[in-house]
């Protein structure tokens, strides 16, 4: 069966029926998301919310347009225009893939906070998840997956990390070195 985007499927979805996830590190400041609201009012929702359909608790877990959804829930005239339903595509992917499907969405576009990105890096180490793997898919040189992992300052981060031997110590003697060491 050959490859379909899921932009081919989107959904109108009851916007009470969709939900955040829990590690999205991107954030959108007042003037932005003023403008977002403005994009939204004259040209409605061009692009889809990105989800993931949870079929236990019969919601959709966003992985990507987490302000996009909040235009929805904090203007009542997007709501009322839009009968409250949010255009959602559905990826069907796990939770390591729709990080790091979260994170390139958001990299491609802006910022994020550096706390967020490094309790990601955390949890997809948790996951079992290599810092080949991190780079790979979320689109991070080595130096910078290193600089986030010193944020959080977990030793577990660094487990599998080969460190070289600097020194080599010495047998000390000398009963004056052993009082200064």
């Amino acid at each position: 069966m050959a490859f379909k985007s899921p932009v081919y499927g989107v959904r109108a979805v009851p916007v009470e029926k969709v939900v955040p996830n829990t590690y999205n590190p991107n954030t959108v400041a007042p003037p932005e998301m003023k403008l977002l609201y403005d994009s939204i009012k004259e040209d409605g929702y061009t692009m889809p919310v990105v989800c993931y359909y949870d079929k236990e608790k019969d919601e959709y877990v966003i992985v990507d347009g987490f302000h996009r959804y909040r235009i929805m829930l904090e203007h009542p005239d997007i709501y009322e225009r839009e009968q409250g339903l949010l255009p959602v595509s559905v990826i069907d992917k796990p939770l390591d893939h729709r990080m790091a499907s979260t994170i390139r969405h958001n990299r491609a576009r802006g910022s994020h906070d550096v706390d967020l990105m490094s309790n990601i890096i955390r949890e997809l180490h948790d996951l079992g998840r290599t810092d080949n793997w991190i780079s790979k898919h979320l689109g991070m040189d080595m130096d910078e997956i290193l600089r986030l992992k010193q944020i959080t300052g977990l030793a577990e981060l660094f487990r599998d990390a080969k460190f070289g031997k600097s020194w080599i110590p010495e047998l000390v003697e000398d009963e004056e070195m052993i009082e200064i060491l």
